[in-house]
């Protein structure tokens, strides 16, 4: 299944709860090439468990919220080499100016910079997780599309603001998106898959 004829760069956050399923996680893996046939595409991964994990032990030692962001963006790293133990051919890269140099000849897993978020102020809330940073990304690297490919079943007619209160994608998600120069839509796995 092709989603759209996009030209030139496709961020592809794959949320990190399709880890939880046995087939789903590597199954969207190997549609990347099918669904972007000779398009360049950046992954982003989720945090998954890694990222529940950190959340569950916030609440249990209340450490702040930086030490929660800096945990999870770990999270975020440790997804991108689970995904790259799927697929040893897709390149491992963390910072802006790298993807750009090496998206060229790969399909690249995004492992996310801290110093670069943090340069960039990024700030240290949940209310920012894996799809807020896939559209920054995006906003980044100047892609023409993204896409979130999600566990979850999606009312395709509800706004980005109703799928954020159902808790789809994260709160500060629209304001990510308000200004986006690229388009920007939300998948079911199943059908990412084909």
């Amino acid at each position: 299944m092709s989603y759209g004829n996009l030209d030139a760069m496709i961020v592809v956050k794959i949320g990190g709860s399709l880890a939880q399923s046995q087939h789903h996680l590597p199954d969207c893996l190997d549609s990347i090439g099918k669904n972007y046939p000779g398009k360049t595409v950046v992954i982003v991964p989720g945090g998954g468990g890694f990222a529940e994990q950190v959340r569950l032990s916030q609440q249990v030692w209340q450490f702040n919220d930086r030490t929660a962001h800096l945990m999870a963006i770990l999270a975020m790293q440790q997804m991108a080499l689970l995904f790259q133990g799927f697929k040893p051919e897709f390149v491992l890269v963390g910072q802006v100016a790298a993807i750009r140099e090496r998206c060229v000849a790969a399909t690249v897993i995004w492992s996310p910079d801290i110093a670069e978020l943090d340069q960039a102020g990024i700030p240290a809330t949940w209310d920012i997780t894996s799809d807020s940073l896939a559209a920054w990304l995006a906003t980044a690297l100047h892609a023409d599309a993204l896409v979130l490919v999600k566990s979850a079943v999606i009312d395709l007619s509800l706004s980005w603001q109703d799928l954020a209160a159902q808790g789809i994608v994260d709160t500060a998600f629209t304001g990510f998106i308000a200004q986006a120069g690229f388009s920007v839509s939300i998948v079911n796995a199943k059908q990412f898959i084909g």
